[in-house]
């Protein structure tokens, strides 16, 4: 069965496709762009920079594209479902893009899963790097074995505790409990890092916290101002054990649907927008920060506080036997990019 193949965006800066269709879907006449309404979605909520400087963004600067006949509907803070359940809505062509995490869609693509890893990129540098280095294969291999194309990634922040208590190396995470996705990549994170995990649906997890099922979390820091975790965790412990990233993925059925020029369109606005959302990101993450260190009622611990090699070493003995055969070849080509 043909579908559309795209040449990723973030290693290209234009997308380039060729004119195949998927079964069942009929391909526009060449020259015409069909009227076409998308529908994207996310778990983050609107006070996120991955919406305000991202979705938000995406849409006004499609929308603005006179005679592109596309518009963009967005579906923030997991109006169309958690994650696992929007990818597959990705997949069926019942949604058309969404803002999904590695771990998220590694149960249809387990190699994306590595991505996700602790310690796996040493910063943000290091991940746009390979990305842009080795993401035209890699994403159409995921391509493949989905039937949704990553058009870019988009960054969400370096992934940080919050807790009850000060965490500077692993021992301190002993007797913790807490909360990473439950997804099998994030709570094999836990164990490289020595956490006592808690799988909980960042929907519930405010709620969780209140009540002491959870005593940390571990999200970028402007989720956790967003989602207004703070309020009951007062100590940020700025580890950064993870490059937290979202993928721009859309469903091959869409994109059977769009014109080369509304294909083309879309995938430069998304790519454009990497490097803004970047910033957005960099900028209210200090803001935050600077906040917290401003509150006599809460503690930072900075990151030269944090003992990074005890955690990377761990996270490194870990993984080089919790992972086998392409997983584990992918991880130790991350780690010798570095």
């Amino acid at each position: 069965m043909l579908r559309t193949k795209i040449a990723a965006a973030i290693v290209l800066p234009l997308l380039l496709v060729t004119g195949c269709t998927t079964e069942g879907n009929t391909a526009p006449a060449e020259g015409e762009n069909p009227k076409l309404s998308l529908k994207i979605g996310s778990s983050q909520p609107e006070s996120q920079p991955n919406y305000y400087c991202g979705m938000k963004l995406l849409k006004e600067r499609i929308e603005a594209q006179q005679g592109l006949n596309l518009t963009i509907d967005t579906f923030p803070n997991s109006q169309l479902g958690p994650d696992a359940e929007r990818f597959a809505g990705v997949q069926s062509g019942d949604i058309d893009i969404d803002l999904q995490g590695g771990s998220a869609m590694s149960t249809a693509f387990p190699k994306i899963g590595v991505l996700d890893a602790a310690y796996a990129f040493n910063d943000i540098d290091h991940f746009f790097k390979w990305v842009d280095q080795n993401g035209e294969a890699f994403f159409t291999e995921f391509n493949g074995a989905t039937n949704t194309t990553i058009l870019d990634a988009w960054y969400f922040g370096m992934r940080t505790f919050t807790a009850t208590k000060p965490i500077r190396q692993p021992a301190d995470l002993a007797g913790l409990k807490i909360r990473f996705p439950n997804t099998p990549q994030f709570l094999a994170n836990a164990k490289a890092l020595g956490a006592n995990a808690v799988a909980i649906a960042v929907e519930e997890l405010y709620l969780a916290l209140q009540q002491g099922i959870a005593q940390g979390q571990e999200n970028p820091v402007v989720a956790t101002h967003a989602q207004k975790f703070d309020e009951i965790l007062k100590v940020a412990s700025l580890t950064n054990h993870q490059v937290g990233a979202h993928y721009v993925v859309v469903s091959d059925k869409t994109l059977d649907k769009m014109s080369q020029p509304q294909k083309d369109a879309l995938a430069k606005a998304v790519h454009d927008i990497r490097a803004e959302n970047r910033k957005c990101v960099d900028d209210e993450t200090a803001k935050v920060l600077d906040g917290w260190r401003g509150d006599s009622t809460r503690t930072v611990v900075e990151i030269d506080q944090v003992d990074r090699d005890a955690f990377i070493g761990k996270a490194e003995a870990y993984f080089n036997t919790h992972y086998t055969g392409a997983n584990l070849e992918l991880y130790k080509s991350i780690r010798a990019s570095a």
